[in-house]
């Protein structure tokens, strides 16, 4: 059997982002004070050194940034080919979220993008993409 890699959602800063995934939410940290986009979501934002953040719920929708697809097989629980993908937030572009698509996907730069939600396990949920 293949064991597959799945995120934590006890950790301080990303396991709310985890959590509400299993639940089919999409959420991201943001500043009070500067009101950019933490991500990865840390105790502290990287613009102004504001420890006064806060979860918000997105869309779910975004806009394909970038993407490669891997062709050698590093892990076992990941067949190739498959496509990773980087999507920055409709709602806050400077928060870009990393997904993953099975095959190798014909995508373009800027295509609009809708987060889903892969329940491999019970125990958590993954935010992935897919075109819309």
């Amino acid at each position: 059997m293949t064991a597959t890699i799945l995120p934590v959602d006890f950790d301080r800063d990303t396991g709310p982002h985890f959590q509400s995934a299993r639940a089919g939410k999409l959420l991201y940290r943001r500043c009070k004070s500067c009101d950019r986009g933490v991500h990865v979501p840390t105790q502290f934002c990287g613009g102004c050194g504001s420890s006064d953040t806060e979860w918000r719920e997105s869309t779910g929708r975004g806009t394909l940034y970038s993407w490669t697809t891997v062709m050698h097989q590093v892990n076992p629980a990941y067949p190739v080919p498959y496509t990773i993908v980087v999507v920055a937030l409709d709602e806050s572009p400077d928060v870009r979220l990393i997904g993953s698509m099975a095959g190798e996907v014909s995508l373009k730069a800027g295509q609009p993008m809708k987060a889903w939600f892969d329940d491999t396990s019970h125990s958590t949920g993954l935010p992935q993409w897919r075109p819309v």
